[in-house]
Order: C-alpha cells, then sequence, then structure tokens
C-alpha cells in the first residue's frame, strides 16, 4: 500500500482546517523551525551563513502566495528586491525563489511579468538567480509561458521547476530545454487529480527518472530536487556514465531535512543548494511538507501531543 497517497489529501484537507491551523500557529516555534529558517529575512540570513560555513549554498524563499491585492504584489516586487541585495551584501550567493501568485499572477499574466522585471533588473546587477517556484497545475502554463518570456529579456538569470507527477512534465522539460532555460526537477507536492497528474508513488518516481535521465547532459545546469536516496544515486550514475563534470548540474534539498546528507553529498564533491524557506506565511508550505510523507504528520502530532 502507498501509504504517501493515502495520507496526502487527507492530511492537506485536514490543514485546510482553521482550528487546525490556530492550533499548529499557536504550537510556536518547535514544530515549524524544522523546515522554516524563521518569520524576518535577518534570521533566514543566519541560517545561511551557517550553511555557507558547510560549503553549501541556497536558494531563499519569502513564503507568500495568491496575493489579494495589487499592494501586495508591490510589496513582494520590493522584498525579493531587497533579499538580493542582502545577499550580495553578506557575501553570500544572490539567488532566490519566487511564486508568481505572490506577485499578481492572478490579476493577470502581464501583472506578473511586470513585477518580475525589477526583481531580475536587481538579479542581474549582482549577478544572481532568480528560480520561478511551480505552483498547482492550474498555474503550469501561466509559470512556463512568463518564464519563457523572462529568460528571452534576460537570459542566464531566470529558470523555473517542473513536477514530475504531471502528466504534461514531459513535453515541459523538452520545450525548456530547447529553449536553455534552467529547470529544477522535483515529484510535486500539491493534491491533483488523476486526470492531471501519476497517482501513486511508484508512477511518480519512474516519472522522475525518466525526466532526469533526460535532462543530465541536456538541460542547462539541472537542479535534481530530491531526497530519495534511489533517485540521487541514479544521477550520479547517469552523470559517471555521461562523464559529467560534478559542475554541469547540482542536488537540491530542502532545509531541514536530511541534513547529514547534504553534507555528505557536498563532501563527496557534488553541488549542493538548500531551499530555505522564511517568512510569516509558512503555514501553506508546513502543511505541504508535513503531507509528503507519513514519518512527517507523525513528528506533528506527537510534538501536539506533547504539548
Amino acid at each position: 500500500m502507498d501509504l504517501q497517497q493515502v495520507f496526502r489529501r487527507p492530511i492537506l484537507a485536514v490543514a485546510d482546517n482553521p482550528v487546525v491551523e490556530r492550533t499548529i500557529r499557536r504550537s510556536g516555534g518547535g514544530l515549524v523551525s524544522r523546515f522554516v529558517a524563521g518569520e524576518t529575512l535577518d534570521l533566514a540570513l543566519v541560517q545561511v551563513r551557517r550553511l555557507a560555513e558547510s560549503d553549501l549554498t541556497a536558494t531563499l524563499d519569502q513564503l507568500g502566495e495568491n496575493v489579494r491585492t495589487a499592494a501586495e504584489a508591490t510589496t513582494a516586487v520590493d522584498s525579493y528586491t531587497t533579499i538580493l541585495s542582502e545577499l550580495a551584501a553578506a557575501g553570500l550567493e544572490p539567488n532566490i525563489s519566487v511564486k508568481l501568485t505572490m506577485l499578481g499572477l492572478d490579476f493577470g499574466d502581464e501583472v506578473a511579468h511586470a513585477n518580475m522585471l525589477p526583481v531580475l533588473r536587481r538579479a542581474a546587477e549582482v549577478k544572481g538567480f532568480v528560480r520561478i517556484d511551480m505552483e498547482g497545475s492550474a498555474y503550469t502554463e501561466q509559470t512556463i509561458a512568463i518564464t519563457e518570456r523572462l529568460h528571452a529579456e534576460y537570459p542566464g538569470v531566470v529558470g523555473t521547476v517542473i513536477q514530475s507527477y504531471l502528466r504534461r512534465s514531459e513535453a515541459d522539460v523538452e520545450r525548456l530545454t530547447r529553449k536553455n532555460i534552467r529547470i529544477r526537477l522535483v515529484k510535486g507536492a500539491y493534491a491533483e487529480p488523476a486526470s492531471v497528474a501519476f497517482q501513486g508513488r511508484e508512477a511518480v518516481d519512474n516519472a522522475y527518472r525518466m525526466l532526469l535521465v533526460r535532462m543530465l547532459g541536456r538541460a542547462p545546469y539541472p537542479a535534481i530536487g530530491t531526497h530519495d536516496p534511489a533517485l540521487i544515486e541514479l544521477t550520479k550514475e547517469r552523470a559517471t556514465t555521461l562523464g559529467l563534470s560534478p559542475d554541469s548540474y547540482e542536488f537540491q534539498l530542502l532545509y531541514g531535512v536530511r541534513r547529514d546528507e547534504q553534507v555528505n553529498l557536498r563532501q563527496a564533491g557534488h553541488n549542493v543548494r538548500i531551499y530555505v524557506p522564511y517568512g510569516t506565511e509558512w503555514y501553506p508550505y508546513f502543511t505541504r511538507r508535513i503531507a509528503e510523507r507519513p514519518a512527517n504528520a507523525l513528528f506533528v502530532l506527537r510534538s501536539l501531543v506533547d504539548r
């Protein structure tokens, strides 16, 4: 039985309950700090510096999505440009991840595109990089199309994410690779219907393997976003077979997950980047993390009972 599939939808459904959200928010930092680097940029920078001490790079993500007003989207633009500047000023690589719904995508593609331009302009100024995160499947085509436009305007400064569980992802990988756009490959963390996404761990893993093999050696500097030991080993084996330099791809791992593996991979000579989320709007991200693995959900339940 696929426990991940059995638990994911119920966990996400329960997490949407306002009482559950209030309970978890009141539970304090102990629950959340495993997956989130703090609620402020200063706290997040402390964690990025600590990662740098272990020779690990980071992509910093100010959490938030689906803003309600144009003013909130403008605030997000200012926040993202500030993050890039602060990372550069601290001598850290200016690398961030953003969500287009936080930049006004719900108000139209043109709004999100226009709001991305000053972010990419700042990234270019500080020699940084901006990864556009992929959200639910309703936003996939918009996200890819906007990324393509932005890449044409700021080549090499922007990339996006492909979720292996979406049935359309094989075509999307080919589309982005042809245009030399950098891809982070992940499995996917949203609850999607069978008509849109593969269901069950085996099907999702098989799709990931197929896309991984296609990307290595072809896609520009692919980011392998997985904690799955089998997929990490497949990446190493495929790279060796193709004679790829370790500098031609990188592993991307989540903040707070498999910290030992993060350090071990780096010590073995692989490029390793940690996805470091922070901010006050941590709840949606947090619930997706606990829904990914039954062990995460049990960790939360034990913490709540202890309290």
